[in-house]
C-alpha cells in the first residue's frame, strides 16, 4: 500500500535517494540559518528586543543543516547539489516572498515593514515544516538511524511556529494587523504553488533513482496536484490564522547544542 510511511522508508533504505533527501534538507536549513542571522543583525532599533529570538531561530536552522549533513556522513555519503527546481527557498524568493537576499546582503537596517514580511513568510513556511516533521516523527521518531534527529528537529520547528504566532500577534496589536493579513494572504498563495512545484520535482528525481513504475509516478503526481487543489481552496486558511500559542516565548533562550550530530 502506498503511504507516506512506505514512501519515506523507500527513500531511507536507498543510499542515493537518502543522499538527495538529506542534501535538499541540509541546503534549505543552512540557507534559513544565514537569512535569520542577517535579519537578526539588521533588526531596526524599534524591534531590537526580537534580535535575540531571530538569532536563536537562525542558530536552530544551522543546527538542522549540520544534523542532515551528519546523517549523510554516517553512511559515508557526501551532499549533492540541490536541483534548481527543488530549491524551495530560492523559488519563494523569486516570487517576492520574504526578504530578498540582495537586501540582506546590505548593511542597512531593516524597517518594521520588513520585519512584518519576514514574520509572515516564516509563519507560513514554519507551518509547512512543522507539519512535515510531525509526520516524520509519527512514523520514524523511534527509528534507530534517524529517530533522534527527527525528534529534535520536530521540536524546534514547533518552537519556531509558536514564536511566529506570538510575534505576529504582538505586531498586530501594535497597528500592523492589516499589513500582516495582506502579507499572509499573498505569501500563502505563493507558498502552496512553490510547494507543489518542488514536490513534483523531488518526486520525479526520486522516481528516477528508485525506478518507480509509471503507474506509481502517475499516482503520486495526482496526489500532489490534489493536495494543491485542496490547499488552494481550503487548506490555506490554517497557514494564515493566528492564535496565541501554549508555548510562550519559545525562542527566548539560547539554542540547545547538538554535539552528537555536529
Amino acid at each position: 500500500m502506498l503511504t507516506a510511511k512506505s514512501l519515506f522508508q523507500e527513500i531511507l533504505d536507498h543510499d542515493e535517494s537518502f543522499r538527495l533527501f538529506c542534501s535538499i534538507a541540509a541546503s534549505g536549513e543552512t540557507q534559513g540559518g544565514w537569512e535569520n542571522g542577517r535579519i537578526a543583525a539588521l533588526v531596526p532599533e524599534s524591534q531590537r528586543a526580537m534580535a535575540r529570538k531571530i538569532a536563536r531561530h537562525g542558530a536552530d536552522e544551522e543546527k538542522h543543516g549540520r544534523i542532515f549533513n551528519a546523517l549523510l556522513r554516517r553512511r559515508g555519503l557526501q551532499a549533492v547539489a540541490v536541483p534548481a527546481a527543488a530549491d524551495y527557498t530560492m523559488l519563494l524568493e523569486r516570487r517576492g516572498i520574504g526578504l530578498a537576499h540582495e537586501k540582506l546582503q546590505r548593511d542597512e537596517p531593516l524597517t518594521e515593514t520588513d520585519i512584518v514580511a519576514y514574520l509572515a513568510h516564516s509563519r507560513i513556511t514554519e507551518e509547512r515544516a512543522a507539519a512535515q516533521m510531525g509526520l516524520l516523527q509519527k512514523h520514524f521518531g523511534d527509528h534507530p538511524e534517524v529517530g533522534k534527529a527527527v525528534r529534535m528537529i520536530a521540536r524546534d520547528e514547533d518552537n519556531h511556529l509558536a514564536y511566529c504566532h506570538e510575534e505576529l500577534l504582538r505586531l498586530s496589536g501594535a497597528g500592523y494587523a492589516e499589513e500582516i493579513r495582506r502579507a499572509l494572504r499573498e505569501g500563502v498563495q505563493a507558498e502552496i504553488a512553490v510547494h507543489r512545484d518542488v514536490s513534483l520535482a523531488v518526486m520525479e528525481r526520486m522516481g528516477h533513482i528508485l525506478r518507480w513504475p509509471r503507474a506509481k509516478r502517475a499516482l503520486l503526481t495526482a496526489g500532489i496536484h490534489a493536495l494543491y487543489a485542496y490547499e488552494q481552496a481550503y487548506g490555506w486558511r490554517r497557514m494564515v490564522s493566528l492564535r496565541m500559542p501554549e508555548r510562550r516565548d519559545a525562542l527566548g533562550g539560547p539554542a540547545p547544542a547538538a554535539p552528537e550530530f555536529a
